[in-house]
């Protein structure tokens, strides 16, 4: 990885070719005050970040694709009166938008610690994580990666299901947007029948008893190009094949900070049972067949009859029901 790239000049001259446009050497090198050799070796980096460039004699250079940057006022402007309620950081690049928010969370806010609404939204996530440390891959412009700190009154015990409600948040968020089809997989999957559109990855401090601290991490696909389909091993989709007009990377941020905020409060107040029925109308296997991999490698089958109110999977088994808390999930979507 290209060291300190998110400050260099590479970083620079993406940005300047975001529109997907042919962009002459001679034009970059002059808007930056270098010279065109400069200029090349600098772009010379980015391939490293899988970023895809075309240089063509007499024309230039140009991305293969133009990438929507995020931009910190324009995330606000479609808040509008909610802006005020959240401190957006936008960075261009960071190994995990998670571990930084968390380095920020560990003192109190009195002590100088991040305050609850607090956004690390990251451009190019280079070490993105998911459940049971999967690796979350990404590109520039193809996924909206984003790390949220929410303190709560209660205990680190009383957050069980929080996964759960986040998915409640994603999924209405992006209905507001107009995306079809978007379900949830048991615990913290955003799928669609195509495939996986996104997920959660939460990550807690604090005492059982009160307070406590989480940091909700948030990936979801924009596009999927084919050099980064060919680096995930199962199915996919991209918010660009269930919507029929697009938004923003800047507005989907914003529709998904909303719907967070007010889930995250409802949680407080009642728990995960307050969604629960939400969430049940939203699971992609609701009353069918499934197959649950154990962690210790063995397998459950059963019929899925939704979730208790600790967020914990019901499964109608010949032994009866019974109740996980970990685990995967494989059936046919309903």
């Amino acid at each position: 990885m290209t060291k300190g790239f998110a400050d260099s000049r590479a970083w620079q001259l993406l940005t300047m070719l975001a529109d997907g446009e042919f962009h002459s050497g001679e034009v970059l090198a002059g808007q930056l005050g270098v010279t065109r050799a400069s200029v090349f070796n600098a772009l010379a980096e980015v391939g490293e970040l899988g970023v895809v460039l075309h240089r063509i004699r007499g024309r230039g250079y140009r991305l293969a694709r133009p990438w929507q940057r995020l931009v910190r006022d324009e995330v606000a402007r479609w808040l509008g009166n909610e802006a005020g309620q959240f401190d957006i950081e936008i960075l261009p690049q960071a190994s995990s938008s998670n571990e930084l928010l968390l380095q920020r969370a560990k003192l109190d806010v009195a002590n100088g610690g991040a305050p609850t609404g607090s956004v690390l939204a990251v451009e190019l996530q280079t070490a993105g994580r998911g459940r049971m440390g999967r690796v979350w891959h990404s590109g520039l412009g193809t996924a909206l990666t984003f790390s949220l700190l929410w303190r709560f009154s209660c205990g680190l015990n009383a957050l069980s299901g929080l996964s759960l409600a986040v998915g409640v948040a994603q999924v209405r968020a992006l209905n507001r947007l107009g995306a079809q089809g978007v379900r949830l997989k048991w615990p913290n999957d955003v799928v669609t029948t195509q495939g996986k559109l996104g997920g959660v990855l939460i990550e807690a401090q604090g005492d059982m008893l009160g307070p406590s601290t989480v940091v909700i991490g948030i990936g979801l696909n924009f596009t999927l190009p084919a050099e980064l389909l060919r680096k995930i091993d199962q199915p996919v989709c991209a918010l660009d094949e269930i919507c029929s007009a697009m938004p923003s990377r800047n507005q989907l941020l914003a529709s998904l900070l909303h719907e967070l905020a007010l889930v995250l409060r409802e949680f407080e107040q009642g728990g995960f049972a307050l969604l629960r029925n939400e969430w049940e109308r939203y699971h992609i296997y609701q009353g069918g067949q499934i197959r649950l991999r154990m962690p210790d490698g063995r397998n459950v089958s059963g019929i899925a009859c939704g979730v208790n109110d600790n967020g914990e999977l019901c499964l109608e088994t010949r032994q009866g029901v019974l109740y996980f808390n970990s685990g995967e999930v494989e059936g046919t979507a309903r």
